[in-house]
């Protein structure tokens, strides 16, 4: 099994998965854009500013957030399928949440 600890200000994303359009068509893999949303499963300690203090970040683990197209760098998991994504905070567009 494969452990990420992410460095200073990044953070560890599990991207959503699409299966479906909105008219419910199921596309294949290749067809499909990639979400740009996903979970929290990891963060870093934070950035350290001029004075030498950490930073703590604004986001935290489980969070559910939204990024950029072109965000991060991907990460395959060993064990699974499943993409990930190594993140700064500043790459985090938005934090979803329900009403």
């Amino acid at each position: 099994m494969m452990k990420v600890n992410p460095l200073g200000n990044r953070v560890l994303v599990r991207r959503s998965t699409v299966k479906s359009t909105k008219g419910g068509i199921l596309l294949p893999d290749t067809a499909q854009e990639k979400p740009k949303e996903g979970e929290i499963l990891a963060v870093g300690p934070g950035k350290t500013n001029d004075r030498g203090e950490i930073e703590p970040l604004n986001v935290k683990i489980g969070d559910h957030v939204i990024f950029g197209s072109y965000a991060g760098t991907e990460v395959k998991g060993m064990n699974d399928d499943k993409e990930y994504l190594l993140l700064t905070e500043d790459e985090i567009l938005g934090i979803v949440t329900e009403k």
